[in-house]
């Protein structure tokens, strides 16, 4: 299971470039390739010019400019497509308070990790939530 990510093609909403080369590195290293696009709205413009199933999976920091990874969120599940609302949006974000975690769940996110991102429970998380048809 050491390739858990292999195949997966992400969509990584990150405005800080640093962050964005660490991600990417760390999913390469795992196989994975990811899209990064730098804030919420360019995200949701992003998804909805994908082909369904073109993505696996939404990585989305929270504190973005132009436009949060909240409002993406909100954005991107009220899009009239099928797997706008199936396809796992994973919050990024700096802070691990509970109104943190709060806010993502209710925006429509489905779990919520700290940064820097530890890419073990990374791997935990995707395997929870995205299901590769065997």
């Amino acid at each position: 299971a050491a390739m858990d990510l292999a195949g997966l093609h992400f969509l990584a909403a990150e405005d800080n470039e640093i962050n964005a080369e660490i991600l990417a590195e760390l999913l390469e290293l795992e196989g994975a390739s990811c899209e990064i696009v730098e804030n919420g709205r360019l995200a949701v413009e992003r998804f909805q010019q994908s082909a369904e199933g073109e993505f696996d999976a939404i990585l989305m920091d929270v504190q973005m400019p132009v436009m949060n990874g909240y409002d993406a969120t909100r954005a991107i599940r009220a899009l009239e497509r099928a797997d706008a609302r199936k396809i796992p949006i994973i919050a990024m974000t700096a802070n691990a308070f509970a109104q943190d975690e709060r806010e993502a769940l209710n925006a429509g996110m489905d779990v919520h990790l700290t940064k820097p991102i530890d890419i073990e429970l990374l791997k935990k998380v995707i395997r929870q939530y995205v299901k590769k048809d065997e």
